[in-house]
């Protein structure tokens, strides 16, 4: 098998959802009227909070970074998928793909930092509402914010850089509508045992932490809510935390779907519909479940 190094090598091909070419038209308005709803979903979030003096608070202070983010996971694989379907032209170059890549890893990191921000923010807002505005300051808030997205930069430099390393062969196909990082490693012909290494190691412990600060918070907001004697007390306090908890039980619900059936069925076509679903719908709920 004749290998090339990764300086060479010029473009992948990402196989998308369908070869039928039949179905191609559905895909693309199917995909395209889910990108324009996230878009200007979260574009109407953002703008309705930045207009509103009463939602400058905390919690919508996170929902609108929640929501700009979402905007920018979406334009990082629909757009290209739009363009390759429309053109027929499955390539994408070598550096757009480690781009994707990186960014797609550092939205993604991003969104599990900012739900779990946001689930300490409902947690404090529960179960100490005396200290909660000495507590949550503006200040507090930037600095989450903006540790989130460091954190989840280094995160998604660190496997885009060890990717680099990386050798493949020509011709690569990829089974995906995007270059996702499990996938490239895949069709690489170097050795990736370092790479899939870290994938286990650093990016179960990046997504592990943040989903059991979400998961203590909320054990302890159910566990104060439960104390309130009154029930319209009660129904005010879910309230407060049940447009969160339906968009964390969909970002993780999916993503642990599309992790379990790629370990059961592996680099296939069929592991992108649970990737759809992970990387298009989530985003695209956002606005609907903080309706």
């Amino acid at each position: 098998m004749k290998f090339t190094n990764q300086s060479v090598m010029s473009e992948f091909l990402l196989l998308g959802l369908t070869a039928d070419p039949e179905l191609q038209p559905l895909i693309f308005s199917i995909f395209l009227s889910m990108y324009l709803i996230t878009v200007l979903g979260n574009l109407l979030i953002i703008l309705a909070v930045s207009s509103d003096p009463h939602l400058h608070t905390p919690m919508y202070f996170f929902l609108s970074n929640l929501s700009f983010n979402d905007i920018c996971l979406s334009s990082t694989t629909a757009p290209k998928m739009l363009v390759n379907i429309h053109t027929q032209d499955q390539s994408i170059t070598y550096a757009g793909c480690l781009a994707q890549t990186c960014l797609t890893l550092t939205f993604c990191g991003l969104e599990n930092c900012l739900l779990a921000v946001m689930a300490y923010d409902r947690y404090l807002a529960i179960c100490h509402p005396l200290r909660y505005s000495a507590i949550m300051h503006p200040g507090l808030c930037v600095l989450l914010v903006l540790c989130s997205l460091l954190t989840s930069t280094g995160h998604a430099l660190l496997h885009s850089l060890m990717a680099l390393r990386l050798s493949f062969c020509r011709d690569v196909e990829i089974p995906h509508f995007f270059c996702e990082l499990a996938q490239v490693i895949k069709v690489a012909c170097s050795d990736t045992l370092i790479n899939n290494f870290l994938v286990y190691l650093v990016g179960v412990t990046f997504f592990a932490v943040p989903l059991s600060g979400v998961i203590f918070s909320y054990i302890q907001i159910v566990s104060s809510i439960l104390r309130i004697s009154s029930t319209g007390g009660r129904s005010k306090a879910f309230s407060t935390c049940g447009s969160h908890l339906s968009v964390v039980s969909l970002f993780y619900g999916t993503g642990f779907g599309v992790y379990l059936s790629s370990a059961i069925i592996g680099a296939s076509i069929k592991n992108v519909v649970p990737s759809v679903l992970y990387m298009v719908v989530p985003p695209m709920m956002t606005p609907l479940s903080t309706a």
